[in-house]
């Protein structure tokens, strides 16, 4: 899957449907580390705070 079209459906399921990070990726048996790292690849890292990958500057 392209890596800007994952990133903008993890932060569209973060935003309408999850709390957090980690209780999406238990509903959906995602390893957290692993989907980290592909969307670090493109710049963004989560961010508790806005619950949502930002962009790294």
């Amino acid at each position: 899957m392209d890596p800007y079209i994952l990133l903008s459906i993890v932060n569209m399921k973060l935003r309408d449907s999850f709390e957090s990070f980690e209780g999406m990726c238990e509903e959906y048996d995602l390893e957290a580390d692993l989907l980290k790292k592909r969307l670090k690849i493109i710049g963004y890292n989560y961010n508790p705070g806005n619950n949502q990958f930002i962009a790294v500057d």
